[in-house]
């Protein structure tokens, strides 16, 4: 195997993961409104990853992973800030309506998100300093982090059902998550990176392949509902 590859394969697992949102991103600026994009998933990747972090100083796993995580909650940041900033008007919080305890992530202001997130790493500073040595609270940890990761396409799953349809959703976004996925699978089994890596990883990608049959269902039902009102005007 060349030497470079090792080397290119590092920097597109750091750097290509956090890159697939930046569409998202994009397009939520430009509509001015973030309907379709489910901001749990921001929340998902924001814990997910920090957790993730904490792990590595129990467990040095690649370094190319725990920048991968930096940058991951970086990007989720500032998607998040974008999201809250062009929230929908029908959202939860603008109508004091969430169902949630304590309107978990439907919070009104942006700092709110900002201090919850402060509050669970010193929360999970505190836990590892005491627990740090030992092998089973570490292990639980990568699987908490892995595990929590590899749910992210439910969030949206569930957006996109109660909209029935996939207006907001970027198709791009999508099939980041499917080549993403699907590069990081093969990478983690092939550096022989931690268990827990491998084992989220294949069930992601199979929530991944769930997720494509989802999105090609909403896509034939909305060519079919076109087809048989050519004048209906709908949002996409």
């Amino acid at each position: 195997m060349a030497s470079w590859i090792p080397t290119v394969a590092a920097v597109g697992m750091a750097i290509g993961p956090p890159l697939v949102y930046v569409d998202q991103a994009v397009s939520i600026v430009r509509k001015k409104d973030s309907t379709g994009f489910s901001r749990d998933v921001c929340a998902i990747l924001l814990i997910a990853n920090i957790t993730r972090c904490f792990f590595w100083l129990g467990d040095h796993f690649e370094l190319a992973l725990l920048v991968q995580s930096i940058l991951m909650i970086i990007a989720q940041l500032a998607l998040l800030y974008i999201c809250v900033r062009y929230r929908p008007r029908v959202s939860p919080e603008n109508f004091g309506a969430s169902s949630r305890p304590l309107s978990f992530w439907q919070w009104h202001t942006y700092a709110q998100y900002i201090e919850f997130l402060a509050g669970f790493i010193l929360c999970s500073a505190i836990l590892f300093l005491i627990f740090s040595r030992s092998e089973l609270y570490v292990t639980i940890l990568g699987f908490v982090a892995l595990g929590l990761e590899s749910t992210l396409p439910i969030p949206q799953l569930i957006s996109n059902y109660k909209q029935r349809s996939l207006y907001g959703f970027r198709a791009s976004t999508l099939l980041g998550w499917v080549g993403g996925d699907s590069f990081k699978t093969v990478y983690f089994f092939l550096q022989g990176s931690p268990l827990q890596f491998k084992v989220c990883a294949v069930f992601q990608l199979s929530v991944d392949c769930g997720k494509c049959l989802h999105f090609t269902s909403y896509s034939t039902s909305l060519s079919a509902f076109q087809s048989h009102h050519p004048t209906t005007s709908l949002l996409w």
